[in-house]
């Protein structure tokens, strides 16, 4: 397969030259302006950041990118869809909250925020995998797949379970409905905190299959009837039914990369990665620990495989920043992410995505100035 062309710009500027111009050059630069987007719904997927961390993307990105679509015709929204786990996003309502309380409103970025996957997390399109060996049809948020253009911007930085967040976690995780991001990390069936359930048996009224039980008046789930969709740990108003978090991390990166697949396939996709503020972790922590390396800068492609791996090649081309979870790692392991969280392998997703045709991990890095 032919190289992929990455192009990258670095985080210095002149008197009269912002970061946003620069963003805005490498976007067209890499030809994001060879998309026709006249008259076309474009989702920009973005994370919205979970309340209290501080690690997202500021905002004024997601201005520069809708404003560069909108001069080309299109039509932008900014969109993501809702958390499997417990926080400030877990319902539409909460999430377009929190996306306002981060900056994210249609005053500020120039165009509306849409929470992909509906009220409770439910709305969603299964979307055929070609080529999948984990997972034959991808649960979607409906409002991506509506979409007829796709552009990511995503932060780069660390995760504890995929070694890094990047282009390919924030499309495969990011644009999976409730019952998707199940899906992902989960081989098993949700079940209950007993000493949370209230009894309420809503769960039971959203059930198809008649999963939920009820003993002394508090549920448990059927493993046997539960199909594992999701929609019972939507409705939960105590929040006391939980996902299984049983796959593994290998496994869970192979699935990414499957979802990624599913989501960008037969359609215009164009991706943006902006590697600062390099948090250890993802920006669904309520809190994020300091940056790990400098600022190393924007980067943008076609190929999201490229790009994910030009981006962690430039992070660990950096050293290290005292007084961070990276300078407490193991000083002599060369792998950042790896050194931070050795039970990860990122590579697994690169490796993967290669595998199943979504892309290729041999690049060209452009620099533009």
């Amino acid at each position: 397969m032919e190289k992929a062309k990455v192009y990258y710009t670095n985080m210095r500027t002149g008197f009269n030259y912002t970061l946003l111009d620069k963003l805005k050059k490498l976007i067209r630069t890499a030809g994001i302006g060879n998309i026709d987007f006249e008259g076309k719904f474009t989702a920009i997927k973005i994370h919205f950041g979970e309340p209290g961390n501080l690690a997202f993307l500021r905002p004024n990105y997601a201005r520069a990118v809708a404003d560069v679509i909108k001069e080309l015709g299109g039509k932008p929204f900014l969109t993501d869809c809702n958390t499997l786990y417990v926080g400030g996003r877990k319902n539409a309502l909460d999430h377009i909250e929190a996306a306002y309380m981060n900056g994210f409103s249609p005053y500020a970025t120039g165009c509306q925020v849409i929470i992909a996957d509906g009220l409770k997390g439910t709305d969603e399109v299964y979307v055929p995998v070609e080529g999948g060996e984990y997972v034959k049809e991808a649960k979607i948020g409906r409002a991506i797949m509506d979409a007829d253009v796709f552009v990511t911007l995503s932060h780069f930085k660390g995760h504890e379970a995929a070694g890094f967040g990047g282009t390919l976690k924030n499309i495969g995780m990011g644009c999976g409905s409730r019952a998707g991001k199940m899906e992902m990390h989960s081989a098993g069936k949700p079940h209950v905190k007993q000493d949370l359930c209230i009894g309420c048996k809503r769960c039971a009224k959203v059930c198809a299959h008649s999963a939920p039980e009820f003993i002394d008046g508090r549920a448990s789930i059927n493993h046997d009837k539960c199909v594992g969709c999701g929609r019972c740990i939507g409705v939960c108003p105590k929040d006391a039914v939980r996902a299984a978090s049983d796959e593994s991390n290998d496994i869970l990166n192979c699935k990414i990369a499957e979802y990624s697949k599913a989501v960008v396939d037969k359609r215009p996709h164009f991706h943006i990665s902006l590697v600062i503020d390099v948090s250890p972790y993802c920006d669904c922590h309520s809190e994020n620990d300091a940056a790990i390396v400098p600022d190393v800068g924007f980067f943008a492609s076609f190929d999201p495989v490229a790009l994910d791996k030009a981006c962690a090649d430039a992070v660990n081309a950096q050293p290290r920043i005292a007084n961070t979870a990276l300078s407490e790692a193991d000083p002599h392991d060369p792998d950042h992410f790896h050194a931070i969280f050795p039970t990860t392998n990122w590579k697994s997703c690169i490796e993967h995505a290669e595998k199943i045709g979504l892309g290729t991990s041999e690049y060209e890095l452009i620099e533009v100035k």
